[in-house]
């Protein structure tokens, strides 16, 4: 197999993976370790047959594709989620990873019965909790904002930490011991968090005066900030060894904070490269592995995978936030059953099985070391696809049992609060389903309070929204207001957290006019309500004393008998079975299934 044919088809394996994750709505790790382990049995191709055994290539690449996931992690945190999580993250980033490599490497040492230097190494390793697969998780558990916020932190702030102290733990290895090395150790700690956070905050400073004084172009943002993250990556890991997975992590999160410019199309950039990043480092990583080295330690693994999951992982989440006051219990038994591992604990064991490798070769570690060392990369694997397996099954049943996320996502969450609003939120309502209003006017807002409705006074387009404001068991944006380009703002802003598909708008004033004058199609929201009433034609509906109806559809009873019952003018909004769950309905409906629920408003007539 030529190189050419082998990188197309790790490509195409990994994008191909994406997509049955998604429509599976199953973690698409599980799916891309299957590719990648396939794809090496099937046809015998592995990565290093083209690099021609270079290592140190392979470990390149690896590690400055971990950097750019870090740096993209560190883009969406927010330190307003530190209002409510702060000393719960600060504790289980900190005592939590104290006791967690503490119990993982004692656990590893009894069970593989392998030297303290690789027991150890693992331990360090397997503190992280894998950001890549634990942010699809939240999207479907969708718990409260607090949990949400500790565990987006944690999963990303501990894997820099966690790569610092593997550095630290190959050193005190490398030394001989702790007592041999704990002075250097010590100094390559300092070093390397005053490196890594010192430089990250002037290259985010240098950033921010480029952007905000508009050096930069704006089609050479996001490659721009690419390059300077592998800069920065390469800068910091020649100042101090492995600082640069501290530097970019910082330099996202300084990058997300800041106020003088918007990195919201970075962002974006940095996501879709993510997923190509995460489904080409799996199956290739995957694709290095000898199926007998995983069923050789296939045993061990598993009772090594039953430990952290029973009790390395609740003793460090119980123990570190014991008497904060800030978790209840029920929090508390939640994150202490969410830690999937993912592709930074992957990439990092891949790392350093190579540098116990080298150190094997100079002489510095003895042979069998380096061995037990490679046994470390197929029992990572293991730990990966057990996590993964287990929380991903698991955490969406206890998050419900425990409280800490709603029964159901199919809630509405409206911009605008004017009477036609008031009243299909209502009816919504009334039948269980969540809604929310938004509106600036505080007669709206307090009329929708007024009849019991979930309602703010706020801007849909605000920061304070989007940074501050919970939406349980929302899935479903319709922009409502009177103003067409308020509308297609919100459906654009708010995308990236219900999803493309899920953020509607009503028809435009201008959907009649020429193209000169009209919103662009691209811009705008998916069009809701059948008929296609604008605000006005719903204004004037509801105030000549149009009503909500909701109706069954059945094989009798069709959608051609309603509008033949209530009028051609009837405007239906929602639809709701009980395999789809709730939705507007299109602007473009045409026929629905029986079984179908639907909301209408009809004139009173």
């Amino acid at each position: 197999m030529t190189p050419v044919v082998y990188l197309a088809l790790v490509l195409s394996l990994g994008i191909l993976a994406q997509w049955l994750a998604w429509r599976l709505k199953i973690p698409s790790i599980l799916i891309l370790l299957a590719f990648g382990f396939g794809l090496s049995i099937s046809t015998g191709a592995q990565i290093d047959a083209y690099l021609g055994g270079e290592t140190d290539t392979l470990l390149a690449v690896v590690s400055l594709f971990v950097a750019v996931i870090l740096f993209e992690g560190g883009l969406t945190l927010k330190f307003s989620e530190l209002k409510q999580a702060g000393v719960p993250i600060l504790r289980l980033c900190t005592l939590g990873v104290a006791i967690a490599f503490i119990l993982s490497s004692i656990g590893a040492a009894i069970i593989f019965q392998w030297n303290w230097r690789v027991a150890a190494l693992l331990g360090a390793i397997l503190v992280v909790t894998g950001p890549t697969v634990v942010g699809p998780l939240l999207r479907v558990i969708k718990p409260s904002r607090k949990i949400s916020s500790i565990v987006k932190w944690e999963g990303i702030v501990v894997d820099p930490i966690g790569a610092i102290l593997a550095v630290l733990v190959f050193q005190a290895a490398v030394a001989g011991g702790l007592q041999s090395a704990g002075s250097a150790v010590f100094i390559a700690l300092i070093k390397t968090v005053l490196v890594g956070i010192v430089l990250a905050l002037i290259i985010a400073k240098i950033i921010e005066f480029l952007l905000k004084r508009h050096y930069i172009p704006e089609f050479l943002e996001s490659v721009f900030l690419l390059a300077v993250v592998a800069a920065a990556f390469a800068a910091s890991n020649s100042f101090q060894e492995e600082s640069g997975l501290l530097t970019v992590t910082v330099l996202g999160i300084a990058l997300a904070n800041q106020k003088s410019v918007s990195v919201r199309k970075i962002l974006e950039f940095n996501e879709n490269l993510r997923v190509l990043i995460i489904s080409v480092l799996f199956i290739v990583l995957a694709g290095r592995i000898d199926p007998a080295d995983l069923s050789s330690v296939a045993v061990p693994s598993l009772i090594f995978l039953a430990i952290l999951i029973i009790v390395v992982r609740p003793a460090s989440v119980y123990l570190s936030c014991l008497a904060s006051g800030k978790l209840d219990f029920r929090e508390r038994s939640f994150l202490a059953a969410l830690a999937p591992r993912g592709i930074v604990a992957a990439a990092v064991t891949s790392v350093f099985a190579i540098e116990f490798g080298h150190a094997a070769h100079d002489g510095a570690l003895a042979p069998e070391i380096a061995e037990q060392a490679n046994q470390m990369v197929p029992t990572v694997f293991m730990i990966i696809i057990g996590t993964v397996f287990f929380y991903g099954l698991s955490a969406r049943r206890l998050a419900l049992s425990l409280g800490v996320a709603p029964p159901a996502a199919d809630g509405v969450l409206f911009a605008g609060a004017d009477p036609w609003i008031r009243e299909i939120a209502s009816s919504l309502h009334e039948d269980g389903h969540p809604v929310m209003l938004l509106d600036t006017r505080y007669g709206n807002i307090a009329a929708a309070r007024m009849t019991g409705l979930h309602a703010t006074r706020a801007n849909i387009l605000s920061e304070h929204v989007e940074e501050n404001l919970e939406f349980p068991g929302i899935n479903h944006l319709v922009a409502g207001t009177s103003n067409d380009e308020v509308n297609s703002l919100a459906t654009h802003e708010y995308a990236h957290i219900f999803g493309k598909s899920n953020v509607w708008q009503i028809p435009t004033s201008d959907k009649d006019n020429h193209h000169t004058t009209s919103v662009a199609t691209h811009r705008r929201g998916r069009i809701c309500f059948s008929g296609e009433p604008t605000f006005q034609k719903l204004e004037n509906l509801s105030s000549s004393g149009g009503r909500i109806v909701k109706t069954l559809l059945t094989e009798v009873f069709s959608l051609q008998n309603f509008f033949e019952n209530h009028g051609d003018d009837a405007v239906i909004m929602f639809l709701h079975d009980n395999d789809r769950g709730l939705r507007p309905a299109e602007a473009g409906l045409e026929d629905v299934p029986p079984g179908t629920t639907i909301y209408a408003m009809v004139s009173p007539s």
